[in-house]
């Protein structure tokens, strides 16, 4: 695949593994669950923007960048992940954060300190305002910068889950779905593509977490198209033909409820895997309430793509002690 060419670093552990969900299937009266462990990549904690950093940062040294500049939430895994990059490759980094500075620096936040990053809260303002206004910033004061966007998710970096489709289809484990938490766009966008350029029929069914869904299938259409362009292969896609759902938002983003709670325990206890509670636990609530509610079929073979973020569980103590196992 054309993805091959794109210039690239090495930092993530690949291919990550593909493990069967034996015990939740069974608990679930089927269909067939298996998990694509992208929590595994093994930068700082690992997720799946180690993935599209491969590209990213030998865009940025390409450029001669001697500070890589992203934004997200106080929580971003995005976020430490571009920090730990950074680290890695001896840049500088300066992370653009929404909200005001914290009491306590817990989870990813915690995380991003030990790394050593700058951060510039955004406080009430506009965080792509912020974002722009820290790169000009960074770059009158001659710190060469470069631009990472809100999770990683331009066309060069969302290209790395075309590669990614690439390596787990040659893995030669053959499903009907994958299932992933869906936020940003780029890492559904990439999958795609790769699985549009391999010829695989497999179905691809992101679980929203934040955004609604209409919105969300435009954007990953046409990221998805963007990055046909850049692999010379153009696609046409339409919003229609991506698969969003948004039934399982709660109470927004990042505000955990029951379904992330009790997912998060089904997962620990039956499989001894860790879900985080802002995207997995979210898009693995999604995937087993369609199936208990008959939205996926019994007779389907579906992966879970695992991507990441395990990190915050540390910064939500509430829900470590109501998922505490209380004795009579």
């Amino acid at each position: 695949m054309e993805t091959l060419s794109l210039p690239r670093v090495n930092i993530a552990h690949l291919p990550t593994p593909v493990e069967p969900l034996t015990r939740l299937s069974a608990a679930l009266g089927g269909p067939t669950l298996w998990i694509k462990r992208d929590d595994e990549t093994g930068l700082a904690f690992g997720g799946n923007k180690t993935r599209k950093l491969e590209f990213l940062v030998a865009d940025a040294q390409a450029h001669g960048a001697r500070t890589l500049i992203t934004r997200g939430a106080a929580q971003s895994n995005h976020c430490r992940q571009t920090a730990a990059a950074a680290a890695r490759f001896g840049l500088d980094c300066i992370l653009v954060l929404t909200g005001s500075p914290q009491k306590k620096y817990t989870g990813n936040l915690l995380l991003d300190r030990l790394l050593n990053v700058d951060i510039v809260w955004t406080e009430d303002a506009d965080p792509e305002v912020v974002l722009q206004q820290t790169f000009d910033s960074a770059r009158s004061d001659d710190r060469c910068p470069y631009l990472i966007p809100y999770g990683g998710s331009n066309p060069l970096g969302a290209c790395a889950y075309a590669a990614a489709m690439q390596e787990y289809l040659a893995q030669d484990i053959p499903v009907d779905r994958i299932v992933l938490a869906s936020s940003s766009g780029g890492t559904q966008a990439g999958l795609i593509v790769g699985a549009r350029l391999m010829h695989s029929p497999v179905l691809i069914t992101g679980i929203s977490v934040d955004p609604k869904a209409a919105p969300l299938k435009k954007k990953i259409a046409e990221l998805a198209m963007q990055i046909g362009e850049l692999l010379g292969k153009p696609l046409h896609i339409e919003a229609e033909d991506v698969d969003v759902r948004d039934d399982y938002l709660g109470e927004g983003y990042g505000i955990v409820g029951e379904l992330e709670r009790q997912t998060m325990m089904t997962f620990a206890r039956t499989e001894g895997i860790l879900l985080d509670p802002v995207y997995t636990g979210r898009a693995a609530g999604g995937m087993i309430d369609l199936i208990r509610s008959g939205g996926f079929s019994s007779d389907e073979t579906i992966l879970f793509w695992h991507t990441g973020g395990t990190p915050a569980i540390f910064a939500y103590e509430d829900l470590l002690d109501e998922t505490r196992p209380t004795t009579s």
